[in-house]
């Protein structure tokens, strides 16, 4: 990175900063935020070999519960329409816009369907349960400076039709956009008095898979450009162990269907989330008609169904019995309640979805399940040395994500997997979003995270 491109990093950094300061002293904000820098934001080349443009947008900022707040910044981070990331940070305030100081921090990475909202603050969202059961409250609270990002599909409005600019949309795009988001918020905390220490990259899911190609990529960098200090990896395999034979054909399967989709041009992959807000929105207004995805059930009961089934949705499933939340079911197989998860905070969690996703990232992740074709993004994953806690639900992916443990150069590996049953009964175990919902996470998976985070 040139001196003048990293000049030019900072000022986007500088200007983060400016926009609270210009907020806690009611100095024209509003008017301020239209200006724009176009300068770089991160420290990554694109694939022509220049630096992606950094424009800052509205700054907000929102009251969780108690002195913990939310802020959310729109970065600009390309020239497209929808070439936008959302920066979140939930922290306790001393002030107005006055964050504390804090010494540890963790910057997350959502999935599939949800943004850092859905997947990390969702009891924002909802009235069925207390308003901070969300793991960045709870971290927020204890000293931790919780910081995350929305993908740049999150931020694609209902009703789009073209999805062309989704057409390069894939991992290492989306990583690129991770390393953008951790360097500004480096940047901010050290501009407010925190210190310019690395972060806990902490990823769920298909942020998991994200995470783990920024750091293959983080490593190609010299120390002073790397921002990670440990990674928490969240229910998901980024490969299969060489014995799961059955999974990786499946993996095979859906990749050449979703590789021969892309190539026929189509870039959105599948508009689940429009799919999960309109199942969830049935399920809460009309509960007791029947369903049109669910034969013989109610709508009520295909969104638990999706919830504690969620392998019956997908064709072929990957990994045998996956599913969001565990669940119970009737003799002819119809789930009747979820097991840990309050139903209508599930289904309020639904709602939050964002309507479109990029399908490159989910082509990539197949690619790399499936073991062909090869794709960069594993390349370096021995020369990962940060220390790393894997936390699995035994009915998610559980122990399938043990495997890339050992692709990982890191001497300090450890694990948390939450499993309720044996293994025979993995199909009604804690599920993939119980590690986020669960009216027990926060003893169950929570506090083991904000252990590991404070020792590391």
């Amino acid at each position: 990175m040139s001196i003048s491109s990293r000049v030019a990093a900072w000022l986007c950094i500088g200007a983060l900063g400016f926009a609270q300061q210009a907020h806690a002293g009611n100095m024209g904000w509003e008017r301020r935020n239209a200006e724009s820098l176009d300068q770089s934001c991160g420290d990554d080349l694109t694939d022509d070999g220049t630096y992606e443009p950094c424009t800052l947008g509205n700054a907000e900022r929102r009251k969780l519960v108690d002195d913990i707040y939310e802020y959310s910044y729109r970065v600009r981070v390309g020239p497209g329409a929808y070439d936008i990331i959302t920066l979140h940070r939930v922290v306790r305030e001393l002030g107005q816009w006055s964050p504390v100081r804090t010494a540890k921090s963790v910057f997350m990475v959502h999935g599939d369907a949800l943004g850092f909202r859905g997947a990390f603050l969702s009891s924002a969202g909802s009235a069925a349960v207390a308003p901070g059961h969300s793991i960045a409250v709870f971290l927020a609270r204890r000293g931790v400076d919780v910081w995350g990002i929305d993908l740049r599909w999150v931020n694609v409005p209902g009703g789009t039709t073209d999805f062309s600019f989704m057409r390069d949309w894939n991992l290492g795009l989306h990583a690129r956009d991770v390393g953008t988001g951790m360097a500004l918020a480096r940047g901010w905390r050290a501009y407010t008095g925190n210190g310019a220490g690395r972060m806990t990259l902490m990823g769920w899911s298909r942020g998991a898979t994200v995470s783990y190609a920024y750091l293959n990529g983080e490593t190609q960098q010299p120390p002073d450009k790397r921002h990670v200090s440990g990674f928490i990896p969240v229910d998901m395999a980024y490969t299969l162990a060489p014995g799961a034979t059955q999974e990786r054909s499946a993996a095979c399967q859906t990749y050449a269907a979703l590789a021969q989709a892309q190539a026929a041009g189509q870039y959105e992959g599948g508009q689940l989330g429009a799919t999960l807000q309109g199942l969830a929105a049935l399920a809460i207004f009309q509960p007791a008609a029947p369903s049109a995805l669910l034969p013989g059930g109610t709508n009520r009961e295909a969104a638990l169904a999706f919830g504690a089934a969620t392998h019956a949705f997908q064709n072929p499933p990957v990994i045998p019995a996956y599913h969001w939340t565990g669940g119970q079911f009737s003799a002819v197989g119809l789930p009747t309640a979820l097991s840990w998860t309050a139903e209508r905070f599930f289904f309020d969690t639904l709602t939050q979805a964002a309507p479109y996703q990029s399908i490159g990232e989910q082509v990539d992740t197949l690619a790399m399940w499936c073991g062909a074709p090869d794709v960069p993004y594993d390349d370096h994953l021995g020369l990962v040395r940060v220390p790393v806690l894997y936390v699995g639900a035994a009915g998610g992916f559980g122990g399938y994500g043990l495997h890339s443990l050992s692709l990982l150069g890191s001497p300090d590996i450890s694990t948390h997997v939450v499993q309720r049953y044996p293994d025979t009964y993995r199909a009604v175990d804690y599920g993939h979003a119980d590690l986020f919902l669960a009216a027990d996470a926060q003893q169950a998976v929570w506090a083991p995270i904000l252990d590991w985070v404070q020792r590391h």
